[in-house]
């Protein structure tokens, strides 16, 4: 049997972790995480093993409800306006909520709510970039390229383990 050759030379493909969400493809490029996604997304990966550990090691606490904030150099690839959004959408607190609206309005953009939508959709770095953490101005949970049942899981996770450390 023959094995296709990798169309992008020796560079390994996006590595997947299995969370309690369903797996999450990671990649680092230059020292730097630039995908934690749901779905693969060709590109250009370094193997950085101990960046990709650390990342997994973090990615595990945050799932044990041990880790609040993610500590590690992202590379946020997309067009200015993106990375404006995701920016914002880092400000928002774990464990909190924050709808589309109110996130074009803190951006100074009030009329361009879809234009927040569709940016909070590209986010190739989920979880780290908390856009589960976005939701409908009703608060309705809406689009999640994990899936709505995953969007769930966050935002419970998250609500649990501020309500368990509430109480010691």
């Amino acid at each position: 049997m023959t094995v296709p050759a990798n169309p992008r030379g020796s560079l390994p493909p996006p590595q997947p972790y299995h969370s309690p969400c369903g797996p999450l493809f990671l990649g680092v490029r230059q020292g730097r995480v630039c995908l934690c996604d749901w779905k693969p997304r060709p590109g250009d990966y370094d193997d950085d093993a101990p960046l990709l550990a650390e990342l997994r090691t973090q990615l595990g606490a945050y799932f044990r409800g041990q880790l609040r904030h993610f500590a590690l150099p992202l590379q946020l690839d997309g067009t200015p306006f993106q990375r404006t959004v995701w920016q914002a959408i880092a400000q928002v607190p774990y464990g909190h909520t924050f709808t589309y609206k109110q996130l074009a309005q803190c951006l100074g953009r009030p009329t361009a709510v879809r234009a927040v939508a569709r940016a909070t959709g590209a986010n190739p770095l989920a979880l780290l970039i908390p856009c589960h953490r976005i939701i409908g101005s009703d608060g309705s949970l809406t689009g999640y390229a994990g899936g709505l049942p995953a969007k769930r899981l966050l935002l419970d996770l998250e609500a649990r383990t501020l309500a368990r450390t509430a109480k010691c």
